[in-house]
């Protein structure tokens, strides 16, 4: 070919290929106009999707003191490791070196990050200590992140589980007065607008957008030294007398306070392994009984209100036992004619059974339902129980029966604010768990004059010759009413299975605090509640009668100590 003819064919290729080169000129000119002018703010949320997050700003649980400022549930922060599969699937092979820093089992992580590469979120393991959590980031695994969370602790444990509760892992109330002031206790989280590397790292922070607020602190009615005492005495005892089960309640008589609440079996809400529904909840308002002969000084309390009864009134027991319906109810012996206090003093079911006969069915009821029986304390603490007392047409057996505290049911802490109500002075106070700083009002519910006779007469019940001699406290005056109840089976009453309970107050001349203590089912052949629960009782009630700085009103033990030295 010549070259006058190749010449046309090389001119028209150049033009092609330089047409070619300007119209990628023109169409990369036309995206960065399109780019940096026309869509600048399109392609800028793009970058800003891909480099800004929104994050959450956790905030603090509020913490739990007792009534002295003693914290008894705190929230700690430590760190969650989370990750994207998506990401890290492309560093499966350094998974083993996650797994062995966070003691996981190497080959089931992977498998779960398999199983999951479509999710952009999954969790790898909650509420890791800080110092784990730096370990892992140093790491450096694509896909790996860190979230900062809080854990609960209870620096108490198990002393104090079954009042606190637990949260969940989440830091939401569950249980106990963690859930009853839930709304109190959790925080509102923060959001903060930060910017990620390509590595997804979190390099700075953009702006705040909202501010955490922390939870409110909760302070409990609850004196730490005193629920120590109490959960000592109650677990020692409950494994002396191989009983299934204890409760113990301590209560201010002046405003209501539950001042200690303690129960056997317990748990340690620091170890979630141990949270079983059989073991967490509160046996102390849970748990419902028949009070036996603790309901005996009510009856005769109801007696005296009605102005035709006096203490010192004969009853006649004798031959023992006395027939009501067709059945018979029975004493220890045949006390022969007694007064309203030796009914009391020997726990006579003969003398308080007509006692109770005598007054109209309106009158007893009346006086068992001011006491707080039947209705909860009004505690607010979740879960509580009524109890139970029927209010409709009773028989003279169940009246009767209900005299000496069989037919009814109730609850320790319901039980330890009745007799608050006779250490009040014929006042009755709503039951609470928090700290009362102002005064409280309280209702009454039976004339003071009353109320200091049914003391006086319990009195003697702690006395030497009296059931309950070992709930007595030197230097203090003691009034209280043991209880030994056969318990309820299916079919009628077991001859051999007993609820041993005793509740009490002191100082007698001025009561200012009131406990209750009931051990369920001792076996190890003793189970009079004065033998079983009065001990616990003059423990702890000595205990905390020197830690609260309550004067002795009863020297006589000590004076004669005393003179014995000095002779």
């Amino acid at each position: 070919m010549s070259k006058t003819n190749r010449k046309p064919h090389y001119q028209v290729r150049r033009f092609i290929v330089l047409s070619v080169f300007s119209l990628a000129i023109v169409g990369l000119l036309w995206r960065a106009l399109d780019m940096q002018v026309l869509n600048q703010e399109f392609f800028k949320q793009q970058g800003d999707a891909r480099h800004l997050r929104v994050v959450a700003i956790p905030a603090h649980r509020g913490d739990i003191y007792d009534r002295n400022g003693e914290p008894l549930a705190i929230s700690t922060p430590v760190d969650t490791v989370w990750a994207n599969p998506g990401e890290l699937i492309e560093s499966i092979a350094r998974v083993p070196e996650l797994a062995k820093t966070l003691s996981m089992d190497a080959a089931a992580l992977k498998k779960k990050i398999k199983q999951n590469a479509h999710r952009e979120f999954l969790y790898v393991r909650r509420h890791v200590e800080p110092g784990i959590g730096r370990q892992v980031r140093q790491l450096g695994l694509p896909g790996i992140y860190l979230r900062r969370e809080y854990k609960r602790y209870y620096p108490a444990g198990e002393v104090t589980s079954h009042v606190l509760g637990f949260s969940n892992v989440d830091d939401r109330g569950q249980e106990g007065l963690e859930l009853a002031y839930d709304d109190w206790l959790t925080g509102k989280e923060g959001a903060k607008r930060i910017i990620r590397d390509r590595l997804g790292r979190a390099i700075d922070d953009v702006e705040r957008l909202s501010a955490e607020e922390p939870g409110q602190s909760v302070y409990l009615s609850i004196d730490r030294r005193l629920q120590y005492l109490a959960y000592r005495e109650l677990k020692s005892a409950v494994k002396e007398h191989r009983a299934i089960a204890g409760s113990a309640v301590v209560m201010d008589a002046q405003n209501g306070e539950v001042l200690a609440m303690v129960n056997q079996p317990s748990f340690n809400a620091n170890d979630r392994s141990q949270l079983r529904p059989g073991v967490y909840r509160n046996r102390g308002l849970t748990d419902v009984f028949e009070p036996g002969s603790t309901m005996k000084p009510f009856t005769i309390a109801a007696a005296l209100e009605t102005g035709r009864w006096h203490p010192r009134d004969n009853v006649h027991t004798e031959p023992g036992y006395y027939q009501v319906q067709g059945s018979t109810i029975k004493d220890v012996r045949n006390y022969g004619k007694i007064n309203l206090e030796e009914i009391i003093l020997k726990s006579s079911n003969v003398g308080v059974s007509k006692v109770a006969l005598s007054l109209e069915q309106e009158q007893q009821l009346d006086m068992y339902t001011k006491l707080g029986f039947g209705i909860d304390t009004g505690s607010g603490f979740p879960g509580e129980r009524a109890g139970s007392l029927r209010t409709g047409n009773l028989s003279e057996f169940e009246r009767a029966t209900m005299a000496f505290g069989y037919s009814i049911s109730v609850t320790p802490l319901q039980l330890a604010r009745a007799y608050a109500v006779l250490a009040a002075g014929g006042v009755i106070y709503p039951a609470s768990f928090l700290r009362r700083d102002e005064p409280t009002q309280g209702e009454r519910v039976m004339s003071k004059k009353t109320a200091q006779q049914v003391v006086r007469m319990m009195e003697r019940v702690v006395s030497p010759e009296g059931t309950a001699n070992k709930a007595s406290i030197a230097n203090y005056r003691v009034a209280g009413k043991t209880g030994t109840v056969h318990k309820f089976i299916s079919g009628g009453y077991a001859d051999d299975r007993y609820l041993s309970v005793f509740a009490g107050m002191a100082p007698a001349s001025n009561p200012r605090l009131v406990m209750v203590v009931m051990l369920n089912e001792p076996r190890n052949g003793e189970h009079f509640g004065g033998k079983v629960a009065g001990p616990v009782f003059s423990n702890v009630m000595s205990g905390a009668l020197r830690l609260l700085d309550i004067p002795p009103d009863d020297l006589k033990i000590a004076s004669k100590k005393s003179a014995r030295e000095n002779v």
